[in-house]
């Protein structure tokens, strides 16, 4: 990353907040945990903030929080302290929400969505206990490289993001449009076109070959090669119980 994105990225960091989790709408927990924890995630204690059944699992670096509640599913979620105060500024910044949460006799949360519907959901605080292994720590799949969505137009769609603490370092227009936007803990692949039909994430690993075949000798839910259009015969993708699509990708 350059001196200027770095200066960015400090100085819009907080904007939304610190990154706490990828939030999905998972109505069978336990086959969710069954199947995380089966490619090397490892599940957290969780807190007493939500009624729902919940439950967390991280593979050191990235955190997916499953919830048995229905929501606009997937969401990127943040943590930030005094929350009703920064959601009456993004307010003024010209974020339009879609729920807010806020008294002080409950725990304050609020949500906004970016031009092509993907969610960002706020809350007052963390809903589980940091996570205490080492750095690294990498499930089966490898590193976590991108937080990918389709989008109509990747222009309008960066315009939304990078003020929020994205900063964009990469941009194709062949085989399809492609945008990737980077920040301090998650990063977005906007994708234009029609060939991305839902939100994922993707996963990049020179070995990712060798990855891919011991997940298929697993009998994982695993389809191949994956419709992103930087994605090779060699990808893959890995189905969770959730209906969440996790992209395997060969690369650095």
């Amino acid at each position: 990353v350059s001196l200027g994105a770095s200066a960015r990225l400090c100085q819009h960091s907080r904007m939304l907040g610190r990154f706490l989790e990828i939030s999905l709408y998972a109505p069978d927990i336990q086959s969710s945990l069954g199947f995380y924890e089966e490619l090397g995630f490892t599940q957290l204690n969780v807190g007493e903030t939500w009624s729902h059944p919940y439950a967390v699992v991280t593979d050191g670096h990235l955190f997916i929080g499953l919830h048995d509640y229905r929501f606009d599913s997937p969401s990127l979620t943040y943590a930030r302290p005094e929350l009703a105060n920064q959601v009456r500024n993004l307010e003024d910044s010209g974020i339009m929400f879609a729920f807010r949460k806020l008294s002080d006799d409950q725990f304050n949360e609020a949500g906004f969505k970016d031009p092509d519907g993907q969610m960002v959901s706020l809350l007052e605080a963390r809903t589980y206990s940091p996570y205490t292994g080492g750095e690294e720590d990498f499930s089966i799949l490898g590193r976590c490289s991108e937080y990918c969505i389709a989008v109509a137009d990747i222009d309008a769609s960066a315009q939304f993001w990078e003020p929020l603490g994205f900063v964009m370092t990469d941009r194709e227009e062949k085989p399809s449009p492609r945008a990737l936007l980077i920040s301090d803990c998650i990063n977005l692949g906007l994708y234009g076109g029609n060939r991305l039909l839902r939100p994922g994430l993707v996963f990049t690993e020179p070995d990712m070959d060798r990855r891919i075949e011991f997940l298929i000798a697993k009998d994982m839910r695993i389809a191949r090669p994956s419709p992103l259009p930087n994605a090779g015969e060699l990808s893959a993708v890995l189905e969770s119980p959730e209906g969440f699509d996790l992209h395997l990708l060969v690369g650095e």
